[in-house]
């Protein structure tokens, strides 16, 4: 696990917020048609749009978060979209719970 850059990865409120709305995707994310989120993932737009942020800043952050093990990046076509990575937020989950 990559423990120091999961924990900077997560020491941003915005990127704090991508991990809880991709918790949840239906909840926050317009469907969008033949995708499933839980399974595909989220398409870069939707994530940017609800976040505000530029197309960059918003493709910096999913980067910082997949390098981190935190999303899995899946392309489909031009498309690029993101899920949380359960197995790695487990495991940080027991490293919290068992070391800290």
């Amino acid at each position: 696990m990559k423990t120091i850059e999961i924990f900077k990865a997560l020491a941003n409120k915005n990127r704090l917020q991508i991990i809880f709305w991709l918790r949840n995707p239906e909840d926050y994310f317009v469907h969008e048609s033949g995708v499933d989120m839980r399974e595909v993932g989220v398409c870069v737009s939707e994530i940017q749009r609800l976040l505000g942020l530029t197309q960059s800043t918003t493709s910096h952050y999913l980067s910082m978060m997949s390098q981190a093990d935190l999303l899995i990046v899946n392309r489909i076509g031009k498309w690029t979209y993101y899920r949380r990575n359960e197995e790695t937020i487990a495991k940080l989950q027991d490293y919290i719970g068992q070391e800290l």
